[in-house]
């Protein structure tokens, strides 16, 4: 990775809306956003030889690339382990570029993850399928701990009673997303803020986590599009570089329950994630302006900007408190408004405003940005970026 950082850049990026019933296929919702992402960087279909997406994507890349138009490929792979996926996709991206298995790659993220099938609602399925993962999840499912809510409350508790974190400290993370998504027009809470009363009256989930603890479920597709960066700098929008790209899985890591480790009051996989980046990029969370933190549950937010190195250990409490991460805070965090507040894409939407924010062109700029972090989903194994100005 040493070798690849600056040598890529995402050079377009493209969505559908974001809607709770789209009305049209999965594969339909691919096949806007990857148009969109070419126009957006001022390319033609037959110009991209490469394609990534995740695992859990229902789409083949061969058929949105017939839907598309897109000719041959020489490069295509997919992620694991559902949001974690997100910036990784970027990664492989820039590694087929960087060592020319492909020229132009695209990476995408399409579902009907509201009016389809709920990543939310309980699946019994789960602990029965004979596979690892099956296994791993028979410790829990039959006892009725079946849904990413319910697993990330058991680390929420232990957070809890290890460092003094309050449901209204998680509260404090739900209501700045929602104050940027607010002033953004693509957000589905677009002109709903809430108040910390608000989120602290919403109706329990799973103990101690609220209603407005929780992300959305969302219809929509992203796209991203990944050239060289000497190739992206005479492209239609202002490139931004890959400076520093990783994927990152902890010892003992289990899917959403690593309660075996010795300490489940941390995300060690972010830390594996975050030390990548530092090392690669030559820069310190000092020089991040605005980050995109993966914000499926409010708690995860808290650790993660502890296991990134932004504060220590327990004091991520501290270092939201008085909007520390709002829009005008010490560090600001997803200004679109993240997927508390914008919209679930897995992840995919939230690269999409780092290049914005790298542009100069989000709805909710952040003044003078030089880099952004973005990470991908937590809990299970995940990934991050460090995209810079061109």
């Amino acid at each position: 990775m040493g070798s690849l950082s600056g040598r890529t850049a995402v050079a377009g990026i493209g969505a559908t809306e974001f809607s709770k019933e789209s009305g049209r296929s999965e594969l339909q919702l691919a096949a806007e956003a990857v148009f969109a992402a070419l126009d957006d960087a001022g390319l033609q279909p037959s110009d991209v030889d490469g394609m990534v997406t995740y695992t859990q994507d229902t789409n083949q890349e061969i058929a949105v690339a017939r839907e598309v138009g897109i000719g041959d490929l020489s490069f295509f792979s997919r992620v694991e382990y559902g949001g974690g996926a997100a910036c990784g996709t970027v990664l492989h991206a820039a590694m087929a570029v960087a060592t020319g298995a492909a020229h132009t790659v695209v990476c995408y993220r399409a579902f009907n993850e509201r009016s389809g099938r709920r990543f939310g609602q309980p699946d019994a399925r789960l602990g029965g399928q004979p596979s690892s993962q099956g296994m791993e999840m028979s410790w829990h499912v039959p006892y009725g701990l079946m849904t990413p809510a319910a697993w990330v409350a058991m680390f929420a508790q232990r957070y809890m009673h290890q460092y003094g974190v309050t449901s209204e400290d998680f509260g404090r993370v739900a209501v700045a997303m929602r104050r940027h998504a607010s002033t953004n027009p693509a957000a589905w809470f677009y002109g709903r803020p809430i108040t910390l009363e608000e989120h602290q009256s919403s109706r329990w989930i799973v103990e101690p986590l609220h209603l407005l603890d929780c992300c959305q479920e969302s219809d929509g597709a992203v796209a991203l599009v990944v050239t060289s960066a000497e190739r992206a700098r005479d492209l239609r929008r202002p490139a931004a570089i890959i400076t520093a790209a990783a994927q990152g899985a902890g010892a003992g890591q289990m899917m959403m329950t690593s309660y075996y480790r010795d300490d489940m009051a941390g995300l060690p996989e972010m830390g594996v994630v975050g030390r990548q980046l530092w090392e690669k990029s030559g820069l310190t969370p000092a020089d991040i302006q605005t980050a995109i933190l993966y914000d499926h549950f409010t708690p995860f937010v808290l650790a993660q900007l502890e296991e990134l190195g932004f504060c220590d250990r327990g004091e991520a409490k501290h270092f939201i408190q008085d909007g520390g991460i709002e829009i005008d805070g010490h560090l600001p965090v997803n200004p679109h408004g993240g997927q508390l507040g914008e919209a679930y894409i897995h992840g995919m939407n939230g690269i999409a405003e780092a290049v914005r924010q790298i542009r100069g062109s989000a709805v909710n700029q952040v003044p003078k940005v030089r880099n952004v972090l973005v990470t991908a989903g937590t809990g299970v194994p995940t990934s991050g970026l460090v995209l810079s100005g061109g």
